[in-house]
């Protein structure tokens, strides 16, 4: 397992997109669209909260129609900073604002199979494998579960898929997954076991559950159940938007965002007004609908626009963002897939979003790779080494060593060389190669990335669950399915 943790902290670069008016303007907005026109909430528990707490509720349609008030006084009560927590200590991530962590993407439905090459659908061994891999990596700060586990029992599906990953790391979880109260309550039994009791995992959260809005203007009820699960025992809990201008929101930017913010922001209030105090985060991964096909697009101006534009609006909120990055929708690991993972990253990063979604999935979000999993890795890396920016001072400057070799001498034996060299990023799969060994082999990144996913999986061996631990853990899934 990899003991440290590659982020981004501290950068010399930033990026502000929205001015303060116009992050205030997107605010006002949101506010009215969730007291004029309303929220739906097709859950009779978040219905009666909202009823509880004096906003207009029609329990014919379940759209929950409440006062800019109410939302902004809950919203105060989240905490600002907070950890998630990690089974190694030495793993945990404070979101603080000053760090960016990257994880795994999900929930996708298939795989290019590691050794046949072959597309096929993705089962409970493939989240076994992607966890141990990513278990190894230091670019991989948290894991979302990254494929859906299509042989096992839908009711179960997100607690198998979870132990899955707990057997293969101790890095923090991050689902998306769980989309009842009854599996909720059956994670936090499961993290409960691990952490060492419900207190300590109040403490010290193992796992933070995220939901997705339903576009336009919606919520699902599995999934409003399960964070109020989830918030009741201090687990942090975000919603996310998916937005789509042209299709679920609409087509201008500023109205995308105006649609999305609603979503996320009833969401969040109604944890706080449920659990006030509860660790909760903003989440988004809009996007635009290619008007020509109606396709998914998947990366392109407008979600590299919003990924910088949720982290101004998550920061006026002062919560945390988990915000979809990397997702191409190239469908093998090519010149597209490196455009848009490496635009979307690095317009997150520049925004200090403190989570970004994620690595390893094509097709918009759809197929795993393993290849593109060790790339988009390696563009990470790229972008923290960028967002360190350039350090000026009387070492940097290194006017001494300048001196010392003088006109047409070399500072390749130099001690300053020999002090800073390993600061110098190196690369692992772009090709700095002579292009006539490049022609005797005409191999490249894609192979050489499988290979090292190979030899992780051969040799990379996580620490195992003591045999009493698994047998308590799978009795938690069994129970459930009772």
């Amino acid at each position: 397992m990899s003991e440290k943790i590659k982020s981004v902290s501290n950068p010399r670069l930033s990026l502000n997109i929205l001015s303060p008016e116009e992050v205030q303007k997107i605010h006002e907005a949101s506010l009215r669209v969730i007291e004029e026109v309303g929220i739906k909430f097709p859950s009779t528990r978040a219905l009666d909260i909202w009823r509880a707490h004096g906003a207009r509720v029609d329990s014919g349609t379940m759209v929950v129609r409440a006062p800019g008030r109410l939302i902004e006084e809950a919203l105060q009560k989240a905490p600002p900073v907070y950890t998630l927590a990690a089974r190694n200590p030495a793993l945990d991530l404070p979101l603080d604002g000053n760090h960016v962590y990257v994880g795994t993407d999900g929930c996708g439905v298939e795989v290019i199979d590691i050794r046949t090459g072959e597309r096929r659908r993705s089962v409970l061994q493939d989240v076994a494998d992607i966890a141990r891999v990513a278990d190894s990596l230091e670019e991989v700060a948290f894991h979302w579960v990254p494929v859906s586990a299509q042989d096992c029992p839908p009711e179960t599906r997100g607690l198998h898929e979870l132990l899955a990953i707990w057997r293969n790391s101790n890095k923090h979880v991050q689902t998306e997954s769980i989309y009842s109260g009854r599996e909720a309550r059956g994670a936090v039994e499961m993290a409960a076991l691990l952490a060492g009791g419900k207190d300590v995992l109040r403490k010290r959260p193992l796992l933070s559950i995220m939901e997705c809005t339903v576009s336009p203007l919606a919520h699902d009820g599995g999934s409003l159940e399960a964070a109020l699960v989830g918030a009741e025992f201090g687990l942090p809990v975000g919603f996310m938007s998916m937005a789509s201008s042209v299709s679920s929101a609409p087509a201008t930017p500023a109205g995308n965002l105006v649609v999305a913010n609603a979503e996320v922001l009833s969401g969040l209030a109604l944890v706080e007004l449920a659990y006030p105090g509860a660790p909760v985060f903003y989440a988004a991964a809009q996007t635009v609908m290619d008007p020509r096909t109606g396709a998914y697009t998947g990366g392109g101006p407008e979600d590299f626009l919003f990924g910088a534009a949720s982290n101004r609006l998550a920061d006026f909120y002062h919560v945390p963002l988990s915000m979809g990055s990397f997702a191409t929708g190239a469908k093998e690991p090519n010149w597209q897939a490196g455009l848009e993972n490496s635009l979307s990253t690095f317009m997150a990063s520049l925004s200090m979003s403190d989570m970004l979604l994620g690595v390893g999935l094509l097709a918009g979000s759809t197929v795993w790779s393993f290849a593109q999993m060790i790339m988009d890795c390696e563009i990470f890396g790229i972008v923290v080494k960028m967002m360190e920016g350039i350090a000026v001072n009387e070492e940097t400057l290194a006017f001494e060593a300048i001196q010392e070799v003088g006109p047409g001498g070399t500072f390749l034996t130099h001690g300053h060389t020999k002090r800073h060299l390993r600061e110098l990023w190196m690369n692992s799969f772009l090709d700095r190669r002579p292009i006539s060994l490049w022609e005797q082999k005409k191999d490249g990144a894609p192979d050489w990335a499988l290979e090292k996913a190979i030899k992780i999986l051969e040799t990379h061996q996580p620490e195992v669950l003591s045999p009493e631990l698994e047998r308590d853990l799978s009795g938690v899934i069994t129970s459930i399915k009772a």
